[in-house]
């Protein structure tokens, strides 16, 4: 019969369907699968709830930083911002660990549904097999000889409507196969998407658990250098700050010099969101030192980027697609005086961003990043008054990573150096 052939064909393709997902098997985690998915619910709704508090004691320690942030910088409250750093770093560690214990119990959720698609694509399989047996062997007698083999015709059409029954089961079978590999298939998705978030929350705890060593160390080294006094410290801040502006006039002066061609072309036309934030919640605290006219760089020397507040380990973003043209760190042989650490990201529309001040580097030079994408964390490097990122943007062709011998600083350093020409205004392009 045409129609049993057909029915045969979807039996095939059903059996298809089985086998090509089979493998996904093998993809699972290697965890326990004891715990009932009711269960793995309960826990998922325990670690949710954790994260819940977790959170609002982060926003306290938030609002600690913002509030002493705002108020005169002395040593006491210096102290008061390390030691919320500190406690804010410290539940940082717990929250991502919380998220990890979350992502592992979900990845488990999924391991469970993935074993109940696969159970029902075999059990479909093996009620498919055995439906078609039942049509094979009707199919296999001729007309006639089935005709006889009833008593009367309506016996006969009976068992015809049967036959027919049992091609419907099967094609219902076949579809609810079809359905199950496309909810398996989605589930493997998700537990990719998870995998990956797990590899990055397992990075980010390592990054946490160095933050909070790096603000510890600090917090030691400001006790140590001002022997926990006061006027120490405005002596240490003072000291601070005539090496910065000794520094920034002897690289004005330098840059001044340079002189490099820039085609007002190889820049794109200024406007908003050709740059994106770089970072998740922004204040600005400084904007760039800029004249009306021409929408640059004051030629007396000013402030050629725009700081945000960053708290210590607030995560940097790259405000778009680019290569890493450098990194370093200015504090090795300028303490205190310039970028601190940095990344230098050449974009392929005729702008570079510089992320400056930064607690530590995530990325490496020649490596291609995505808009987003995490380089760094913000910190206090570098000459700064309190944790912020100092963010710049300059016409490409205008700026190079160079070493140069300072006379103030008695080294060498190496750090993006530009011709004033090359500074722009970083939130005409934001």
């Amino acid at each position: 019969m045409n129609l049993n052939k057909n029915i045969i064909n979807l039996f095939k393709k059903g059996i298809e369907v089985a086998f090509s997902v089979l493998f996904l098997v093998f993809f699972q985690y290697n965890l326990s699968y004891s715990a009932t998915t009711e269960e793995l619910k309960d826990q998922i709704q325990k670690v949710t709830e954790t994260k819940i508090q977790l959170e609002k004691e982060m926003a306290v320690y938030e609002q600690q930083l913002k509030d002493i942030g705002e108020q005169t910088t002395s040593l006491k409250n210096t102290i008061k911002t390390l030691d919320a750093t500190i406690n804010k770093n410290s539940l940082d560690i717990k929250l991502t660990q919380n998220n990890i214990d979350s992502t592992q119990l979900q990845i488990m959720e999924l391991s469970l549904k993935i074993d109940k698609n696969v159970n029902t694509i075999n059990n479909n399989t093996e009620a498919i097999s055995a439906l078609i047996n039942q049509v094979n062997i009707y199919d296999n007698s001729s007309f006639i000889k089935n005709l006889l083999t009833y008593k009367n015709l309506s016996e006969f059409w009976n068992e015809q409507q049967n036959v027919f029954l049992v091609q419907n089961k099967i094609k219902e079978k076949i579809d609810e196969t079809k359905k199950t590999k496309i909810v398996l298939e989605n589930n493997k998705i998700k537990t990719e998407k998870k995998k990956n978030d797990l590899l990055n929350l397992k990075s980010d705890l390592v990054d946490r658990k160095k933050l909070l060593d790096i603000t510890k160390k600090d917090k030691n080294k400001i006790l140590t250098d001002t022997k926990n006094s006061e006027v120490n410290y405005k002596k240490l801040l003072a000291d601070k700050k005539a090496l910065a502006d000794a520094f920034d006039k002897e690289l004005l002066q330098f840059e001044s010099e340079l002189n490099i061609a820039i085609n007002e072309k190889s820049i794109p036309f200024a406007r908003k969101g050709i740059l994106f934030w770089p970072l998740d919640v922004v204040k600005i605290t400084q904007e760039f030192g800029v004249t009306a006219d021409s929408k640059r760089l004051y030629k007396s020397g000013s402030h050629n980027g725009v700081d945000f507040r960053a708290s210590i380990g607030t995560k940097i973003k790259t405000a778009l697609s680019g290569i890493v043209k450098g990194t370093g760190n200015t504090d090795t042989v300028c303490p205190k005086a310039s970028f601190g650490q940095w990344v230098l990201i050449e974009h392929d529309n005729g702008l570079s961003t510089v992320y400056g001040h930064l607690s530590m580097i995530k990325v490496s030079t020649g490596e291609v990043v995505n808009t987003g994408d995490v380089i760094g964390y913000s910190g206090n490097t570098g000459y700064s008054t309190g944790p912020h990122l100092h963010f710049g943007v300059y016409a490409t062709q205008g700026v190079k990573i160079m070493s140069r011998k300072s006379a103030v600083c008695k080294g060498t350093y190496i750090m993006p150096i530009a011709d004033p020409k090359a500074y722009l205004d970083p939130l005409l392009y934001l």
